[in-house]
């Protein structure tokens, strides 16, 4: 019998709906859930903090060799401590926004979060959302979905949560870094949710895995 952790992998650009999704697939499944965008925003915010030029890539590898920085579970949710610390609020601001892109870019940086997200695979099975997990942080689960909407649909989404941001300048900074860039893993199911509702979307990727693990 097979006990290796089920990993499922929920990509796609901002405001695709990953995150929403992804918590309401864990929930209904028992699993762990693991955003990956919020341990990038905290090492964004934890660079702001001290002062630290997030467009300087060497300043911020440094900062993420030395940080005191744990992974933890609470509630079914993986998060990111920094001195023991979890700013669920302060990462969420436009100025870490803003920064994240930066700090997202920096090949050390990449390296230090694949290590750290691997490890998730510690707390049991997850849903686990970003921008490369199925193409770069366990690439080798066969539960890979991509999620997308049409660009005034995200826009839109991105407005209603409060937030201004330029999407195709995110978009394009994502896929076009130099490592793990943002794009559709080998094997995903792509899935356009424009129009629908989360717990629409949400059913219908639940629907495959059950299908997936029949017989697993």
């Amino acid at each position: 019998m097979n006990t290796a952790p089920i990993i499922i992998a929920i990509d796609g650009p901002s405001a695709s709906g990953k995150s929403t999704n992804a918590r309401l697939i864990a929930r209904k499944l028992g699993y762990t859930y693991v955003d990956t965008g919020a341990m990038y925003r905290t090492l964004a915010w934890h660079c702001l903090q001290r002062g630290v030029p997030v467009r300087e890539e060497s300043a911020v590898a440094q900062v993420c060799r030395e940080w005191r920085a744990e992974l933890v579970c609470v509630e079914g949710h993986v998060r990111l401590l920094v001195d023991g610390y979890f700013p669920e609020a302060e990462i969420r601001t436009a100025e870490v926004s803003a920064a994240v892109p930066h700090v997202a870019a920096v090949p050390e940086v990449r390296h230090w979060m694949k290590l750290h997200q691997r490890d998730c695979a510690r707390f049991g099975h997850l849903v686990m959302e970003g921008r490369d997990i199925g193409s770069n942080i366990f690439p080798e689960t066969p539960y890979k979905f991509y999620l997308d909407a049409n660009p005034a649909e995200r826009q839109r989404r991105r407005e209603a949560d409060g937030v201004q941001e330029n999407l195709a300048a995110r978009d394009q900074k994502d896929s076009q870094r130099a490592v793990a860039p943002l794009k559709i893993a080998e094997g995903a199911r792509i899935i356009d949710n424009s129009g629908e509702s989360p717990e629409q979307t949400s059913a219908r990727i639940i629907a495959e895995i059950q299908r997936a693990l029949v017989g697993r």
